[in-house]
């Protein structure tokens, strides 16, 4: 099945999406910073939430990992 037809799973790559992109941004900051408008700047904004709410990022990729190990 599609991630876009399960809930659980979207919201799977959406996180990972957000955490990914926030390590790529720390790592390879001129990368993400040339693109901040367009279909590029998805990746440029998915950075900035994972920096700025990263307690909260962190928290949903532990209930994440918790559900998907134990209730899936």
């Amino acid at each position: 099945m599609s991630a876009l037809f399960n809930f659980q799973s979207l919201l799977t790559v959406v996180i990972l999406l957000i955490c990914t992109c926030a390590y790529v941004r720390s790592i390879f900051p001129s990368l993400l910073d040339r693109n901040k408008v367009g279909l590029l700047g998805t990746f440029w904004k998915c950075a900035r939430v994972g920096e700025r709410k990263s307690p909260y990022v962190a928290l949903s990729c532990i209930i994440m990992a918790f559900s998907i190990l134990f209730w899936s």
